[in-house]
């Protein structure tokens, strides 16, 4: 079936007109700022840029992608809440998940007042060919959310491509690890499906959590539709600023990766000898699942001892995922578990 993103969007968004300013007309320009309202004074007074110029043409270069296939976010949550608001009807459409995955979809599908459908994953938390057809064959599904590699479990989608081009609505790819991984960006498939969007962040391995910014890769037109519909001024002048600033340290990002990534060597090979570690989980991102014999406890010792893990997931019975932190924070971690009977 052709994909046609007109019968995708909500219809009364078609008269919908972007928030745009003046300034938008007289970048890099020397005017005089008395059309918003600001207050003259100040280090943070005036609004920031409502697209980001500068920082999309960096972010484009370092994923091999065109600014117009690129779109932000507060947050990569900011575009998952958008991307239901403008694809899917309150009370009437639905969305797609696996199972277990990220909590935020779910949860922003309650917020939009959608049905959620669920992939239920097999035991090794991996997606099933023949599961998948038969799920979408029976849906109504508007949008298919697949997180590779999956938050919370760790791995990695198999043939990523497959379930991509057999879904007929909107396929949103969420890559907030993908940076730890072995596999490619599914950006590179962007030219052959109109119907896909892919999420990154920097808040995992830019290591920028702070600035709160999610980068999204879209068809020109889709990714028009975000900029059209999000939030004026969506990311702050500082975010922007420091950003930038930090996108040019490309080599220390990469040795930061790189640290993480022996780090988790380290870590797995330390958790291997824990008494009371039933399985873990094989993982590319810069956390691992463990299953414990006993969770609960694990998770309140070492809560006493101020080490935070997670505990969240409702599908996932005696697991715990922890990230993969400094060699002083995991050496700390081990110690504690080594001393829990």
């Amino acid at each position: 079936m052709e994909f046609n993103l007109n019968t995708m969007i909500r219809p009364h968004l078609a008269g919908v007109k972007s928030y745009q300013t003046l300034r938008d007309f007289f970048l890099n320009q020397k005017v005089v700022f008395l059309d918003a309202n600001e207050n003259p004074f100040g280090d943070f007074n005036r609004y920031p840029d409502g697209d980001p110029i500068q920082l999309k043409k960096k972010l484009a270069e370092i994923n091999l992608a065109k600014t117009e296939n690129l779109f932000l976010g507060n947050g990569s949550d900011e575009l998952i809440d958008l991307t239901m608001r403008i694809f899917c009807e309150p009370a009437k459409d639905s969305i797609m998940i696996m199972n277990p995955s990220f909590v935020m979809y779910e949860i922003y599908a309650k917020m939009n007042n959608l049905q959620v459908e669920k992939l239920q994953l097999n035991s090794d938390f991996e997606l099933e060919k023949g599961k998948f057809l038969d799920t979408i064959s029976k849906s109504q599904a508007k949008v298919l959310f697949l997180c590779t590699p999956n938050n919370p479990t760790g791995n990695s989608i198999d043939d990523l491509e497959f379930y991509i081009q057999n879904f007929n609505g909107i396929v949103v790819v969420d890559e907030a690890y993908i940076e730890f991984s072995p596999e490619d960006s599914a950006v590179k498939l962007l030219n052959k499906y109109p119907n896909l969007i892919v999420l990154k962040t920097l808040s995992k391995a830019f290591g920028m959590a702070g600035l709160r910014i999610g980068v999204g890769f879209a068809s020109p037109e889709i990714a028009n539709l975000f900029i059209q519909l999000k939030p004026p001024y969506n990311i702050s002048s500082e975010s922007q600023k420091l950003a930038l600033e930090q996108l040019n340290q490309v080599e220390e990002i990469q040795n930061n990766i790189g640290f993480i990534l022996e780090e988790k060597k380290k870590l797995k090979k330390g958790l291997d000898q824990i008494n009371g570690v039933v399985k873990i989980y094989p993982s590319d991102a810069n956390f691992f699942l463990i299953e414990f014999k006993d969770a609960q406890l694990i998770y309140q010792k070492l809560l006493d001892k101020n080490i935070l893990t997670s505990l969240r997931h409702p599908s996932l019975k005696n697991c715990l995922r922890i990230s993969v932190g400094t060699a002083q924070e995991n050496s700390e971690l081990l110690k504690v578990l080594s001393e829990i009977n």
